[in-house]
């Protein structure tokens, strides 16, 4: 198992991105959670098998329709916490 939080900026707020996210999380099976961030960007941690981690990653590159992703960096985080779900947070 591994742990990322991942930034993704771009046009990602305001276009159902964080929802976007939540779905593909749940067909993966990857647990965390994701949040806008003051910066206009999103935040997510994503915890789970790391071949569905990697493949967040790529659907987050391609997000929902209106959404226009820029960048996204992550970093590998040991495992602290334990999640259970993935969930929105605000």
């Amino acid at each position: 198992m591994v742990q990322y939080e991942i930034r993704v900026t771009g046009r990602v707020q305001g276009v159902g991105f964080r929802y976007y996210v939540q779905q593909q999380a749940k067909l993966l099976n990857v647990n965390g959670w994701v949040r806008n961030t003051v910066d206009g960007g999103v935040l997510v941690m994503a915890q789970g098998a790391e071949p569905a981690v990697k493949t967040l990653v790529d659907y987050l590159w391609v997000g929902p329709p209106l959404s226009l992703v820029k960048s996204v960096h992550k970093a590998e985080l040991q495992l602290i916490e334990s999640y259970t779900d993935f969930e929105v947070r605000y």
